[in-house]
């Protein structure tokens, strides 16, 4: 049997959209039981009111729980071109987030042209500054250069759980279990500068690491984390 009849017009496998689909319905499913705390929220709220824009930043490990709490508002989020990051693309676009393509690298020139592009159209803007494929937890210096870029505040995000399995993916992903206490909490925004030297570009890229580290290890403790 010849390959295209197993393929999607765009050259995905026959079986992505179900697979999609049934992906969506099971973070749906799952998040529904999870027992859900908010820590840092009034920012949040904050910039919502006021119609301004930001620049959510998480480790890629933690961020399903961020995915459930965060869907249908329409925020744009960067997604590799990696083999796996069709999937995931159109796993949060079925559950309300745009995305764009490309690196959080300084060179992904094509990613952070696409989020520039939707932050004009008004969207938030959504990054997990160590993929897509590590070190885990080291920040990439596509962050930076795009917060100087957009003139956006950075929000450090951070989600835990009492009781997840942890993939052995290069990050340790981690998938709340059903019923999980959950937490989710927001840091305090971080405005980079527009004009940065090489030098206040790396010392920035070392504070924003610092800041979503720090306010991990707090939420990780708030939920009472294992492993």
């Amino acid at each position: 049997m010849e390959d295209g009849l197993l393929s999607n017009p765009d050259g995905s496998p026959w079986w992505m959209p179900l697979g999609v689909r049934a992906a969506a319905a099971l973070v749906r499913g799952l998040g529904l039981s999870w027992r859900l705390e908010y820590r840092g929220v009034k920012e949040y709220d904050r910039i919502l009111a006021g119609g301004e824009r930001c620049i959510f930043a998480f480790w890629h490990a933690r961020m399903l729980p961020l995915v459930f709490t965060h869907r249908g508002r329409g925020i744009a989020v960067l997604v590799s071109r990696h083999r796996d990051g069709e999937w995931i693309a159109r796993l949060i676009e079925l559950l309300g987030f745009a995305t764009a393509r490309g690196s959080s690298t300084r060179g992904g020139e094509e990613g952070v042209l696409s989020l520039l592009n939707l932050a004009e159209r008004g969207h938030l803007l959504a990054i997990t500054p160590d993929g897509p494929r590590g070190p885990a937890e080291r920040l990439k210096p596509g962050l930076v250069y795009l917060a100087s870029r957009t003139g956006f505040p950075v929000v450090p995000v951070a989600s835990a759980a009492d009781r997840a399995w942890v993939l052995g993916s290069w990050d340790r992903f981690r998938v709340p279990r059903p019923f999980a206490r959950v937490v989710v909490a927001y840091g305090p925004p971080l405005l980079v500068p527009r004009a940065l030297t090489e030098q206040a570009a790396e010392s920035w890229r070392e504070r924003i690491e610092e800041s979503i580290a720090r306010l991990t290890t707090e939420v990780a403790a708030a939920a009472g984390e294992q492993g």
